[in-house]
């Protein structure tokens, strides 16, 4: 039993700690405006030489406040 690229390539994107805006919209399938307005309510983005990165796990942490039980 072996692993494909396509497996390794899918798990790779799961693992980033900093993701631009429309490759967050896509992993957490939001709309990319849904996604700038949560991240940036989540205090989640970077901005660096004028590029905005999203960090994933302060984003997850703001999501799972909207967790009903």
């Amino acid at each position: 039993m072996g692993y494909g690229r396509q497996d390794v390539a899918a798990t790779k994107q799961f693992i980033k700690k900093f993701v631009r805006y429309k490759e967050g919209a896509e992993r957490y399938s939001l709309g990319l405006t849904k996604f700038q307005a949560l991240a940036k309510e989540a205090k989640a983005v970077y901005k660096v030489d004028g590029v905005a990165l999203v960090n994933c796990e302060l984003f997850e942490r703001y999501l799972e406040t909207f967790r009903e039980f």
